[in-house]
């Protein structure tokens, strides 16, 4: 059956044409007092989905509709991702694609078994510990690491999605790159978010000559939503690796192409090699799972941070009673807040790649410890300062407080097949439009640049520093909640480290307060990483500054822009749910 692309463009074009706008001030201040989900962005229209047979939440309606048509052709939730997946990098290439990296989780339910497969990238056997410092050993600042080749780390993507495909795939490979050659041939419509994206970030982007060809028109002028946009590269790119598997990738002229690019970018060229693609592996990991109440909250252990803090911030919150405290509680916001903080603190000291670094990771979920943590928490104002804990360790050494910067990108789906086989996946090229170098098509990352840019502070390591063949340290945090043993909840978000927040926040929503999945997810967002409360501009959090600053905390406001995206296992039915503040679409049966 073949992909009717053109049955469905006009009306895919229609949805992304027609993206409601942001919330008024009106909006947000008819809110004083609470922090009412409907004041989130303003888009009120969004609703939950219900289906029975499968479901999938992706972040661009292409994409959903891409993982959706091979789940109607009978295909699992292993072949919908990988169509998805290639479209993502098509129609969303600031976020993801074939020259980034990702995690996964996975619930197969045939073994009745929870996994992780880790595409992270990797640093090449050339870097030393000076990659992201000047002549003076200074730290680079963050955009000058960034844009080139410096910051290209070897791509995890697409032997993530042959990995995963050899072993629990079910319909043919190539069948699977049909949707998105089609797509990249025929031409996508420019979705007003890609373009500002563009527009905003253009003094970048304009410094390649493949990428400034590809973004910007024949007059200079930056692509503008509603221009059809065609990538016959990509399409090549996508046939080569239909046809020969992840090799045509990782060798051969594809991978040459990578390097020379990477190896001769102007200004800033990196180390990448031939080797470091041949010798690229996906690594399959246990889950890291957490009790939280009834639930058990499972996810991507090291390299990632996401499930140990995530994990430490909802067993610290388990110590409380939100259910009674409820969302418009000032107590509760300061609870999530300061637990955060705590949470975060002993991520920059003890949180890195675990093939690399000794960690803590049993003792930093340890029950005892988390209940030391919590009681930290019982007072009246915020804490006046949050430092690593010592969580109980076997290895002595303590590291320094990490130096790395993640910024809000990335991208997130959740899938679940008429099997009930489940997939909880995080991915991306790091920044927003990653290292701004293209290839053949598509974007290669930056993800170099999650690592600490100081290898050691005052004599001491810290645990993030670059290494050869190393994986730097991630925020995703692709979630699979468990109940009584099974598949409750898919979730996950972009955001950089905001992800970890935007996650929990939604948890919270839905499993204390008892909102529904979607006014769960479009509740507004509040965070608290490194001590400043992040209120999201134009929502009822904004009202919540005073109040959180007489409670002795430092207020943001500022874009939140999380992209949550949730499917719900609840007995036969399924319920899916898309952040608004993105262009997310729920497809279901």
């Amino acid at each position: 059956m073949e992909w009717n692309h053109r049955h469905r463009l006009a009306l895919l074009s229609a949805c992304l044409l027609t993206l409601p706008a942001t919330a008024s001030a009106k909006d947000s201040q008819q809110s004083t007092d609470q922090l009412a989900p409907e004041a989130a962005t303003g888009l009120t229209e969004q609703q939950a989905v219900t289906g029975k047979d499968w479901m999938i939440a992706s972040a661009n309606p292409y994409a959903s509709e891409a993982g959706a048509e091979i789940l109607r052709q009978g295909g699992n939730a292993i072949d919908a991702m990988v169509a998805t997946q290639l479209v993502l990098g098509l129609t969303e290439p600031q976020s993801s694609g074939i020259g980034g990296g990702a995690f996964m989780v996975y619930w197969d339910q045939k073994k009745e078994a929870l996994t992780t497969f880790d595409g992270r990238e990797t640093a090449p056997f050339a870097v030393t510990p000076l990659l992201f410092q000047d002549d003076k050993g200074q730290p680079l600042q963050f955009f000058d690491a960034v844009v080139g080749g410096r910051s290209v780390g070897t791509p995890g993507t697409v032997k993530l999605m042959w990995y995963t495909h050899q072993r629990h795939g079910k319909l043919d490979w190539k069948k699977l790159f049909e949707p998105a050659i089609q797509l990249a041939k025929d031409g996508f419509i420019v979705s007003p978010r890609l373009a500002a994206l563009v527009e905003k970030d253009q003094t970048h982007l304009q410094r390649f000559e493949a990428t400034k060809a590809y973004f910007f028109n024949n007059d200079g002028s930056p692509i503008q939503a509603g221009q059809t946009l065609k990538n016959p590269e990509y399409a090549n790119t996508l046939r080569q690796i239909a046809e020969r598997g992840a090799s045509a990738f990782y060798t051969g002229e594809i991978a040459k192409d990578i390097v020379k690019v990477v190896r001769t970018a102007p200004g800033n060229p990196g180390v990448l090699s031939t080797m470091d693609l041949a010798t690229y592996q996906v690594k399959e990991r246990p889950a890291i799972c957490a009790p939280y109440r009834q639930y058990e909250i499972c996810g991507m252990g090291p390299p990632s941070s996401g499930a140990l803090t995530l994990g430490q911030i909802m067993g610290m919150l388990s110590h409380y009673p939100l259910a009674d405290l409820g969302p418009d509680n000032l107590i509760s916001w300061r609870l999530l807040g300061d637990a955060s903080r705590l949470a975060f603190a002993d991520r920059g000291h003890y949180m890195a790649d675990s093939d690399y670094v000794p960690m803590p990771t049993q003792g930093l979920l340890a029950d005892n410890y988390l209940q030391q943590r919590a009681a930290l928490l019982n007072n009246d104002n915020a804490l006046a300062t949050a430092e690593a804990g010592s969580p109980p360790w076997d290895h002595a050494m303590r590291y320094a407080m990490d130096e790395s910067l993640e910024l809000p990108s990335t991208s997130h789906f959740s899938i679940v097949d008429n099997s009930r086989n489940v997939i909880s996946m995080t991915t991306t090229i790091e920044n927003g439009f990653g290292s701004r170098v293209m290839v053949r098509g598509f974007l290669l990352n930056n993800e170099l640049t999650d690592f600490s840019f100081r290898s050691h502070d005052n004599g001491k390591p810290i645990a993030n520093r670059v290494e050869p063949g190393k994986r730097p340290r991630s925020s995703m945090a692709p979630t699979i909640v468990m109940k009584n043993g099974k598949p409750y909840l898919a979730i996950g978000s972009p955001g950089g480290s905001q992800i970890i927040g935007y996650v929990a926040k939604t948890l919270v929503a839905h499993l204390d307060w008892g909102m529904g999945l979607q006014q769960a997810i479009n509740l507004p967002n509040m965070n608290n990483r490194f001590g400043p409360f992040e209120l999201e501009v134009g929502t009822g959090a904004e009202s919540w500054a005073p109040k959180l600053e007489t409670l002795g905390f430092t207020v943001k406001i500022k874009e939140l822009n999380s992209g949550v995206q949730a499917i719900k296992l609840d007995g036969k039915t399924l319920t899916g749910a898309a952040d608004p503040r993105r262009e997310g679409k729920v497809i279901a049966k």
